[in-house]
């Protein structure tokens, strides 16, 4: 059995590399159907909602790759590239509690 750090076990606990790299591999192939055209039309970024123009959006997995999250049309958004590289690893319920912290000061 592979001994894992507490940080890599954290971020990986349920996909190995492997897994990753084929579900981002069907995340590219995603991003060139007209389905992810359609989504990144509007131009406006899933989490903050700004207008940022479709060149700019990023496909984001709103549960992410390293978290088990898997590159399927219901688990994919367009995401400006500043939301996208805040969110990271975060899980939607954790997301949302560093928007409240941040809408707080804290």
């Amino acid at each position: 059995m592979k001994h894992h750090s507490e940080k890599e076990f954290y971020f990986s606990p349920l996909s190995d590399e492997e897994d990753i790299q084929r579900e981002k591999n069907k995340a590219r192939e995603l991003r060139k159907t007209r389905w992810w055209r359609n989504k990144c039309a509007r131009g406006v970024c899933h989490y903050c909602r700004r207008r940022v123009g479709p060149s700019q959006l990023t496909m984001d997995h709103v549960i992410p790759l390293s978290r088990g999250g898997k590159s399927i049309r219901s688990n994919l958004v367009p995401a400006c590239k500043d939301c996208n590289n805040k969110k990271r690893y975060l899980l939607p319920a954790e997301w949302e509690e560093y928007l409240i912290r941040i809408r707080e000061g804290k």
